[in-house]
């Protein structure tokens, strides 16, 4: 098979426009275009077909910008958003869901879906985790990495947008499925009993909190009751309904299935032209992780001045087993009149449920060496199902009456929830008993004596965004200057509501004497052991705290003008401005007595409002070198502000870290200016090299501090810095391996190389007295000059493409490696915590025995590399991954 190329004899303009509008770039339909076409020229292979498809794309962007289609994703084998958007230039991923531009947190990035705002079902981000999104139904990735006025102001390394695929050109129909696993799985795993629906992806209610518990507890903002404030007996019955069968089992893990099917048809009634399009797919994982965290640590000075730690607190031998479940269900309706108006309807479900049971071996520094009983063991039970449904409607229209006037629009509107209904964390103290050594958790176990014996979360948070927006543009041809006009409007409505509960098990609430011996939960406090227990007080002890249960609300009101000139063909300039009027509150509600919680200076509700109003300007320069180097310039002023959670006080545990972190209310806005500079070079056949070089100035940047240590995980504090800035270059090349082919032959005739390196350096500023003044907690920052936090200085991207001959084989091995990050930053002395470099190297083979049959084998992260953090090279979190294996097989009808 080969790639057809096409040049045109259009306008630069026209193309550009003609980029813009399509999803991906359009080169000619038939032949009764030939009047548009100076020549054909048949060039290259299948292998670079899917790269060179989009380069002519970002090519034709005003503003840079790298764009990645859906054939390009397949290749790499990766099998979500968040997976294939770590191969872009300057891109890495954090906790397998969060892309960081330009080693900027995922705070300095947005997400847009088909070019509208969407809510995040995760408590702790705004950011929408982009693992929700399977690659199957993604048409392409885009992302912006300069500021254009069309693109939201809340932009700091850049901007992602999901393009979901549309209706397809002819009638489609396949099936795939496909078997997995992964080596940590040869080992057993862990399990316990959860609902019947579990395989489904859903929980059968099992899992909720019991009438007789959550009886006492009212909507957001009205009056509850404490629980360790109700009756003995009253708890004693909601203990009783309790599920307490949640005790993790050794057992052999399942093999990783999945299955997806896609159908879709295009129908043609004269100048109507109308379709759709529907996908569903299923996929249920395993992972095996054996674990290590240190939480508290002693230390003492060498004498050649040099650090040893001491382990205080935390579990050095953790077994780990996570179940995934993912469905996605996408239909898409479509109809275009006379190639003129197009009107779409979009309608999505995503639903990711995780399913962890974790047990936990280490030590305590509550629990005395000498009484020999220093050894903890932990248990946790962990499930969240996230939840994503949105309904987009979009129309795209040219007016070819009114000078090619073109308008498009969306309305969407998206809701997301996460529901995380008893997670469960205790620990049982397990003792030598025989003074030997040797620490039996099977036979000398008990429950803990005390308040917190045992700790039951039960999690609801729900977010909606409302997005409307719309976009003109109009072109004017003059000689030798041709221009085009744009202005543009949004509004989006976000509000959340989240209420979160959790209550301790308190055993001294038993009666004296009670058998706490053992190591579960369920036959400790089982029915029969407990139904005639005569408790002298609550056993049920209330720790929901004042922001536990908030609700929020974001306006964004937007408009902005924007112009684009092309100059003798050879100089484009695009500029303009974005205005935007934000508004955010965020109500943070004591559990028990419904009211809002002030904190600091607030005397009224109205404190909590921010409010903003500002004018973003941005201006692009390309000069085009000749037909295949142009030099582009660009300049952005933006803005990144606070999160929804980040404004209150409450606390929430970070998933990456399993740090708490507190919000600071009272926080600011951090301003942005960026500068972008790139070469790029689009050679025959596909082949392209481009050099960039980007730099960013942040005032009042927001960042994540540590306060001082307590008992158990730092707590990690929100604010303010003095001043950031980041700078750095970009270098990215596609080179097929054609001049090799008398070394290595047909192989280099038909195999290609790609990549792309990052390096780039950042500081930040912090002012102690400043921070400690914002956040009202005194803390000794090790490091006032450092890195920025998630920053890696260094991010490089390989893949080796093969594409047999006869078109019978496919092969790719990808690289992917980014430098060490700061993940926690040091005080008292302490070094600041960084997450190691990650090297994965994975690799993708498809075999086509039929036109319409594949089947695809893939190996994910061969090097059998760990997941680290560390400070002043001690081990902090490590996390096994193992490799990953899997066969799929497709059919299409």
């Amino acid at each position: 098979m080969s790639l057809t190329k096409y040049r045109f004899g259009l306008s630069a303009l026209t193309l550009a426009m003609t980029a813009a509008l399509a999803p991906t770039f359009v080169y000619a339909e038939d032949d009764k275009d030939e009047d548009v076409m100076e020549e054909v020229v048949a060039t290259g292979t299948r292998l670079k077909g899917s790269a060179a498809a989009v380069l002519e794309e970002r090519r034709g962007q005003a503003f840079v910008a790298d764009i990645m289609g859906a054939e390009q994703i397949s290749r790499t084998g990766d099998g979500d958003a968040a997976s294939a958007l770590r191969r872009v230039t300057g891109l890495t991923l954090v906790d397998g869901k969060f892309i960081y531009v330009r080693g900027l947190g995922e705070r300095y990035s947005s997400t847009l879906l088909n070019g509208a705002a969407v809510p995040s079902p995760d408590p702790t981000r705004s950011v929408i985790p982009l693992d929700l999104f399977p690659a199957d139904i993604i048409e392409g990735l885009a992302v912006q990495k300069s500021f254009s006025p069309s693109m939201p102001a809340a932009f700091g390394g850049g901007n992602v947008d999901i393009r979901l695929k549309s209706i397809p050109d002819e009638r489609i129909f396949n099936f795939s499925v496909k078997l997995g696993g992964n080596t940590n799985n040869f080992d057993d795993g862990l399990t316990y009993t959860g609902s019947d629906t579990d395989w489904l992806g859903q929980d059968d209610g099992s899992r909720d909190a019991p009438q007789s518990i959550s009886q006492f507890w009212a909507p957001v903002g009205e009056a509850s009751t404490s629980l360790d404030r109700i009756s003995a007996d009253e708890s004693l019955q909601g203990l009783l309904d309790l599920n307490k069968d949640l005790n993790p089992e050794t057992t052999t893990v399942a093999p990783n299935l999945g299955f997806d099917v896609a159908f879709g048809d295009v129908y043609d009634a004269g100048d109507l032209t109308y379709g759709f399009m529907t996908t569903f797919a299923y996929d249920n994982a395993w992972q095996v992780a054996k674990e290590y965290q240190l939480e508290q640590w002693a230390s003492f000075d060498n004498e050649d001045g040099s650090k040893e730690y001491t382990f205080v607190r935390g579990y050095d031998d953790i077994l780990t087993t996570t179940n995934e479940v993912k469905t996605s269900f996408m239909l898409n309706l479509g109809a275009n009149y006379n190639k003129a108006h197009e009107l779409d309807l979009t309608y999505i479900v995503l639903n990711d449920t995780s399913d962890k049971a974790r047990n936990k071996f280490g030590r305590s520094s509550n629990v005395s060496p000498s009484e020999n009983n220093a050894i903890l063991n932990g248990k946790e039970i962990v499930y969240e199902q996230r939840n994503l449904t949105a309904l987009q409607i979009r129309g795209q229209h040219t007016f070819a009456d009114l000078n090619l006037l073109g308008i498009d629009w969306i309305i969407s509107d998206s809701e997301s929830r996460r529901e995380a209904p008893s997670g469960l964390d205790l620990s049982y103290i397990v003792g030598d008993t025989n003074e030997d050594g040797i620490y039996d958790a099977e036979n000398e176990s008990s429950l803990r004596l005390g308040r917190t014996a045992a700790r039951f979360n039960f999690q609801d948070l729900t977010d909606e965004v409302t997005n409307i927006g719309f976009n003109a543009s109009l072109p004017v041809y003059l000689s030798n200057l041709e221009m085009e006009f744009k202005v543009g409007a949004s509004a989006v409505e976000k509000t959340r509501s989240a209420d979160n509960r959790r209550f301790d098990i308190d055993t001294r609430a038993l009666p004296s004497g009670f058998d706490l011996t053992g190591n579960n939960i369920n036959e400790i406090l089982g029915n029969d052991a407990i139904a005639d227990a005569s408790l002298v007080r609550s056993v049920l002890n209330d720790t929901t705290i004042a922001g536990d249960l908030y609700t929020a609300e974001q306006t964004i009101n937007a408009f902005y003008a924007e112009a684009d000139f092309f100059i003798n063909n050879v100089y484009r300039i695009s500029g303009g401005f974005r205005f935007e009027d934000f508004s955010q509150t965020a109500l943070p509600y004591d559990p028990f007595s419904g009211e809002v919680q002030l904190t600091n200076n607030q005397t009224s509700v109205d404190d909590l409002t921010f409010e903003e109003d500002g004018i973003y300007p941005s201006l692009a320069l390309t000069y085009m070198m000749n037909d295949e180097m142009q030099l582009r310039f660009s300049y952005g002023q933006t803005v990144v502000r606070p999160d929804l959670r980040e404004i209150t006080a409450a606390t929430y545990i970070d998933p990456l870290t399993e740090f708490p972190v507190s919000g600071t209310p009272g926080l600011e806005t951090t301003d942005m200016t960026n500068i972008d500079i790139r070469w790029e070079w689009y050679m025959a056949a596909g082949n392209n090299i481009s050099v960039g070089i980007f730099t960013k100035d942040l005032d009042k940047p927001i960042e994540a501090v540590q306060s001082p240590s307590q008992d158990g995980p730092p707590l990690i504090r929100i604010a303010n810095g003095e001043n950031a800035s980041v700078t750095g270059i970009e270098f990215e090349f596609l080179q097929d391996l054609y001049v090799l082919k008398d070394v290595f032959g047909t192989f280099a005739e038909n195999s290609f190389i790609s990549g792309n390196l990052t390096l780039s350096d950042s500081e930040i500023n912090l002012d102690r007295q400043n921070i400690v003044d914002q956040t009202g907690v005194s803390t000794s920052i090790t490091n006032l000059e450092r890195r920025l936090t998630g920053h890696s200085e260094y991010v490089v991207n390989l893949q080796l493409g093969y594409d047999s001959a006869n078109g019978e084989h496919s092969a790719t091995v990808v690289y992917n490696v980014f430098g060490e990050r700061v993940i926690v930053a040091g005080i008292d002395g302490y070094d600041d915590a960084v997450e190691k470099p990650f090297h994965s190297l994975d690799m993708n083979y498809t075999y086509y025995p039929t036109y319409d049959t594949s089947i695809k084998l893939k190996l994910t992260n061969i090097l059998d590399e760990q997941k680290e953090i560390s400070f002043d090279d001690e081990l902090l979190r490590s996390t096994t991954k193992g490799i990953g294996f899997s066969v799929a097989y497709k059919m299409e009808f």
